[in-house]
């Protein structure tokens, strides 16, 4: 399953990319489940993130190293890949795209996961879709 969702903030594609850090990435988490980070290694190639989620009976890791980054004048971008997930994930793949936009930037985030069904993959779907159409009020204020 594929899902993007494109973000429009007033800060510069450089300002926007030195304000990718532990900071952002704590207030970009949702409400439930809680998560705690075990490890924020950075944005850039090598680097790992190792969160753990609090289902409240139980807690499942979440391990994603940063497998590609890559820079240019117009757009700046990593990627993240699950090496160890949740049980409802099978795969997961996020593209962090900032992209110049005249005087502000584009925040684009580009996902692709699986879970172990087909089935599951499309119950799954408005959850995660939910998820990060959560972050575009954070971008905004974030990055005004």
């Amino acid at each position: 399953m594929n899902i993007k969702i494109s973000t429009k903030v007033n800060q510069s594609l450089l300002q926007v990319w030195e304000g990718f850090n532990l900071a952002l990435f704590s207030t970009l988490a949702p409400p439930f489940p809680p998560v705690e980070v075990k490890e924020f290694g950075g944005c850039l190639k090598g680097d790992k993130v190792h969160l753990q989620l609090n289902f409240i009976l139980f807690k499942q890791d979440w391990v994603s190293e940063i497998s590609d980054q890559q820079s240019s004048d117009a757009e700046i971008y990593f990627i993240d890949k699950g090496t160890k997930l949740p049980f409802f994930l099978s795969y997961w793949q996020h593209k962090h795209r900032m992209v110049k936009d005249g005087t502000g930037t584009i925040i684009i985030d580009e996902i692709s996961f699986r879970t172990p069904t087909i089935i599951s993959d499309y119950l799954f779907y408005p959850l995660m879709y939910l998820q990060f159409w959560y972050r575009k009020p954070i971008y905004q204020k974030v990055f005004k």
